[in-house]
């Protein structure tokens, strides 16, 4: 079938091109897409930050509605409302496990373009394969995923504030409440209040932590982080030294917890320093590389620096937990969207990266 869909043809450079997308293969599912989050993630793929074939239709936070399912699929009937997820082979170790986050083959299935079951779905007009962004491609009007990777959801709910469930708010979430576990009177800090960063203030105000300070520099997202649950806010543009006022929040002992977002590899240090004894750290961004006095960070305090992917999430489970928080109130993504149509892609992208919009989330 012909679709249209934004493709990323060579670096720094996004066009919109008419495509042949292929059949579901085993496992498979083709869904009309209502909406795609525009993430951080698509703008470093466009960019090569992380290195992809192109070309490459990107999108990887997709929801909408299955048409067409493919041999094997058990779960999913057309007309059920998806939310589109990360993508897993289900046969490694770790998925096997449950932590589809960890997949052996996560790299290959996420950033190269194909599927689990090999090759491509898409074509152009001359024949030449054009990849797909985590085994999706949402920044089309349809798409083929696997079905691992397809969240059925309540057809009542507005799929369109959902889409950053499928990575963005599952990574903030899920570092707090799969990776951090923290209990009721805890403390954390976020450094960097995006989609990411104020989904894990909405997950630390749910999990009742006492203290949850937000770390940024733009001031209306600071703003927002306190509507989302923040106690208190930093200014990192205009705080000299951000360790040292989170040790002043916390009355001198630093946080339990803290959660780099940013993609700032100078905030990693003062994260480290704001950190309590026995407090564990996350990173989620590519953060870039960082000068760390390892004796004084991490022997004499017993801090844990720690990497997770997807908010050690299993999709299946933990999409379902988010939407049922939404449904009560209580993990307000929808303050963080600002909607677009599918041509503004590009506005989107910019306001994303400015900050002028927390999620943009383009609309079919």
């Amino acid at each position: 079938m012909r679709i249209k869909a934004a493709a990323a043809v060579e670096k720094g450079k996004l066009e919109f091109r008419e495509l042949e997308l292929g059949e579901p293969q085993l496992g498979e599912v083709l869904v009309k897409v209502v909406a795609c989050g525009v993430c951080h993630t698509d703008a470093s793929t466009l960019e090569l930050v992380v290195p992809s074939p192109l070309p490459m239709v990107l999108g990887h936070e997709g929801v909408g509605i299955v048409e067409k399912i493919g041999p094997g699929v058990q779960t999913l009937q057309p007309g059920d409302h998806v939310i589109l997820s990360f993508p897993s082979c289900g046969c490694c170790p770790n998925c096997r496990n449950g932590r589809p986050y960890a997949c052996d083959s996560s790299s290959q299935l996420f950033f190269n373009g194909i599927y689990q079951s090999g090759g491509t779905r898409i074509k152009d007009d001359e024949g030449r394969d054009v990849g797909s962004l985590f085994g999706q491609g949402g920044f089309a009007d349809h798409c083929i995923v696997a079905e691992r990777s397809a969240v059925k959801v309540d057809p009542e709910v507005d799929l369109r504030p959902l889409c950053s469930l499928a990575c963005g708010a599952q990574t903030g979430a899920g570092a707090v409440l799969n990776r951090m576990k923290p209990v009721p009177g805890d403390s954390i800090a976020v450094f960097g209040c995006g989609a990411v960063g104020m989904s894990a203030i909405m997950a630390a105000k749910l999990a009742g932590c006492s203290v949850i300070i937000g770390v940024d520099a733009v001031p209306s997202r600071l703003d927002m982080a306190l509507e989302c649950g923040a106690t208190h806010v930093i200014n990192g543009k205009e705080c000299p030294d951000i360790s040292a006022e989170i040790l002043r929040i916390t009355g001198g002992l630093g946080t339990n917890f803290a959660l780099e977002s940013s993609g700032a590899a100078v905030l990693v240090k003062p994260m480290l320093l704001g950190l309590a004894k026995e407090g564990l750290a996350v990173v989620v961004s590519f953060a870039g590389s960082v000068d760390l006095d390892m004796s004084m960070i991490f022997v004499g305090s017993c801090r844990t620096l720690a990497g997770t992917v997807e908010g050690a999430a299993e999709p299946q489970s933990f999409i379902p937990r988010l939407v049922q928080f939404y449904k009560e109130g209580r993990f307000p993504v929808d303050k963080l969207a600002v909607y677009y149509p599918f041509d503004q892609i590009h506005q989107a992208f910019e306001d994303s990266r400015t900050g002028k919009s927390i999620k943009p989330i383009l609309v079919f």
